[in-house]
């Protein structure tokens, strides 16, 4: 596959915690949903959308503003603009793209200018009993559309058509209800991200533009933000039916307390204690340092900076240079990978479906799949200005305060 331009930092942490949160099952659990004790991201995902609308024959898709080209298996940037008779480099410009770049099936490809609408069929000569012809090719903006999982593993490709004529560039229309706001996307951004700005799921917008397995977007790239499905009709309201009573009949009123006439006085006997009955353990003079908190610090220095959800997933511990980084827990460690400077992430994975992560470090002193003990050395302080380690506490997929778990 080509390249496609690096993430943010922190962007790039939450793909692969992503990827780890799903890596149990056989198949991508999108919304994160489905595993033992994992947060509902239902938040994330507030609007119902729409299915994605059918293409053409060609596999055009049409709006009042614009139009893509949903590719086929096999397609290639060139391929798919010589079927639709466009030139292939302003194709590829267009989607920061290279020509001979290949394109998953049903990956979404905007188009720099319209094509003629798909050709109508033939009509079906008359005959003495009436039958069922088909109608012109044209897009059913409520049919459901398959999903780009499903494309690639489809096997053979629908038959192309015949490339159309291109058509000259039309003033831009009034966008209706149903046209999908068009994004590009810039250096940064994510299909989380995205998605989260829109109000969307990003299952959603992964079925919509047909993104691969790991919801990659590069820089220059149109997408298209799916639409918000049809609101359900309101129930009808409970009709209104006033209890029948019969006059007399029911439990008696009490008396009401009188202010006058003080309530009567109650004597309580303790319970007798058994004569073997051990003393209670004073657990809280048991407690060890150890046993102080659930986590441990991985480094010990001032917290530069705190916790803030979707600004700041972690807390930002200052440290010297070259200090050991220690496991805040035991654990198994699940990926080590980097951000778009090349500064190595460590992530280790613990019980009750709980990660820690640990960047802006150095000398990584462990691989992954290796077990590791609370305050076991994994890593050191890398040189930065100033020198500090970014810790992530995740609950499943979902950033939670670290400092509870520390505290």
């Amino acid at each position: 596959m080509f390249h496609r331009p690096p993430l943010a930092r922190a962007l790039c942490m939450t793909a692969t915690l992503t990827i780890l949160a799903a890596c149990n099952t056989s198949e991508l659990d999108w919304d994160l949903r489905s595993r033992p004790g994992a947060l509902s991201t239902s938040e994330a995902a507030r609007a119902a959308t729409a299915p994605r609308p059918r293409p053409d024959d060609r596999g055009v898709i049409s709006y009042p503003n614009y139009q893509v080209a949903v590719a086929r298996q096999g397609d290639t940037v060139a391929s798919l603009a010589g079927r639709l008779g466009l030139d292939p480099v302003q194709v590829a410009g267009y989607n920061a793209l290279a020509p001979q770049n290949p394109l998953r099936a049903g990956e979404v490809v905007a188009l720099p200018q319209r094509v003629a609408a798909a050709p109508a069929m033939a009509p079906a000569p008359v005959m003495a009993t009436p039958v069922a012809t088909a109608g012109p090719s044209s897009v059913d903006v409520t049919a459901i559309a398959t999903t780009a999982l499903d494309r690639a593993g489809s096997g053979t490709p629908a038959p192309a058509a015949a490339p159309a004529p291109a058509a000259a560039p039309v003033a831009a229309a009034p966008r209706t209800a149903d046209e999908p706001v068009r994004h590009r996307v810039v250096r940064g951004e994510t299909a989380y991200s995205i998605a989260r700005s829109y109000n969307v799921s990003a299952k959603a917008l992964a079925d919509w533009n047909g993104l691969g397995a790991d919801l990659g977007v590069r820089e220059g790239q149109y997408l298209i933000i799916p639409t918000a499905a049809a609101a359900p009709p309101a129930p009808a309201p409970a009709p209104n039916v006033t209890p029948v009573t019969v006059p007399g009949v029911g439990s008696p009123t009490p008396t009401p307390p009188s202010a006058a006439k003080p309530l009567p006085a109650e004597s309580t006997t303790p319970a007798s204690k058994p004569a073997n009955q051990p003393a209670s353990p004073d657990l809280g003079a048991q407690r060890t340092s150890a046993s102080a908190s659930r986590l441990g610090f991985p480094v010990q220095g001032k917290i530069i900076r705190g916790y803030v959800k979707k600004k700041n997933d972690g807390i930002d511990i200052s440290a010297a240079v070259g200090s050991p980084v220690a496991a805040a827990a035991d654990g198994t460690v699940a990926a080590i990978t980097q951000d778009t400077d090349q500064v190595p992430i460590l992530v280790i994975r613990h019980p009750d479906n709980l990660l820690t992560v640990y960047a802006n470090i150095d000398g990584i002193k462990v691989a992954k799949g290796a077990t590791v003990k609370r305050g076991q050395p994994i890593a050191v302080v890398r040189a930065a200005d100033p020198p500090f380690v970014h810790f992530e506490v995740r609950k499943g997929f979902e950033s939670v305060d670290p400092m509870p778990y520390l505290q």
